[in-house]
């Protein structure tokens, strides 16, 4: 099937989840078996998934959210009211929401360990699982990846040091914000144009306030995963019986034994490697993620 855009496509369809102590912002398009998309982050939203991951739509219900505290979902949020518990739970009151019995479910980047935590909670709820340019899953896979930038990007993580002690970075300026993330993405964004687009598009949903709480939240996250020594998912994902297809790419920054042990971990997971694409392989190489997708669900 084509990668192209779907241009006689039904208008989205959106809305908010009530669920406790907050809303969730959700976007409905598309027709065919559902897929809960999960963003990455975890202080994004959904919009910087748009609108190439729309392409699926011609053939997939794809239900987009943003999770509790980030984008639209943020109103009367506070951040301590975010957990990895309660992002897992509103995962499944997006579910039940929906009256789906069970879904296929695709994390990109903090999306992909999301994805598994729900996962390992709630397995009669996920048909299948889609982990694309996931995230580590464990501490020592989070040591890795820093020490992997260290190694083959100093003068980025240089330049990053820099411009997170900026004042007007501190202060959740967007522009200061959005030039940090096009530091931080260049080396896994390969084109300019793709680089741009996805900094345009997060940009577009910055806000100083939405930015503070936002980065309130991943640090509370962080705490609970990659900052604690104890965090790892791996000797859990073992019991898995779950249809999964791990997407790595080839010029992506976090190190390919993260997905390679994740993909080991999971009984049967199936791994494919990407050409000439990065962390936002939707977007960098639509062709090659549509037909993996497809290829995944005919086959499972």
């Amino acid at each position: 099937m084509s990668a192209s855009l779907p241009s006689d496509q039904a208008a989205p369809h959106t809305g908010f989840v009530p669920v406790r102590n907050a809303k969730l912002y959700y976007r409905e398009l598309g027709q065919g078996l559902p897929i809960i998309v999960i963003h990455g982050g975890p202080d994004f939203d959904h919009t910087y998934l748009l609108p190439d991951m729309d392409r699926l739509s011609d053939s997939y219900r794809l239900i987009y959210y943003d999770q509790r505290g980030r984008g639209r979902s943020a109103e009367h949020v506070k951040p301590e009211d975010v957990t990895l518990q309660s992002d897992v739970e509103d995962l499944e009151s997006l579910r039940d929401y929906f009256q789906l019995g069970s879904a296929a479910v695709v994390g990109h980047s903090w999306g992909g360990l999301l994805a598994l935590e729900y996962a390992l909670r709630y397995p009669q709820r996920v048909s299948h699982l889609i982990l694309m340019n996931s995230a580590p899953v464990s501490c020592a896979d989070y040591l890795l990846l820093r020490q992997d930038r260290r190694a083959t990007a100093p003068a980025d993580l240089e330049e990053l040091k820099a411009r997170s002690t900026e004042a007007s970075y501190q202060e959740g300026d967007p522009d200061a914000v959005a030039a940090y993330y096009r530091i931080h993405f260049r080396a896994t964004l390969k084109q300019t144009e793709h680089l741009e687009k996805v900094i345009q598009s997060l940009r577009a949903s910055f806000t100083k306030e939405g930015i503070r709480k936002a980065r309130a939240i991943e640090k509370r996250l962080m705490h609970e995963t990659w900052w604690s020594n104890e965090y790892d998912l791996l000797p859990k994902l073992k019991r898995l019986n779950i249809p999964t297809l791990v997407i790595y790419a080839e010029y992506e920054f976090i190190p390919v034994e993260c997905a390679l042990h994740i993909a080991k971990a999971i009984p049967g997971a199936r791994c494919v490697s990407l050409r000439k694409c990065g962390h936002f392989s939707y977007l960098e190489c639509p062709d090659q993620v549509r037909r993996e997708i497809d290829d995944f669900f005919a086959n499972s």
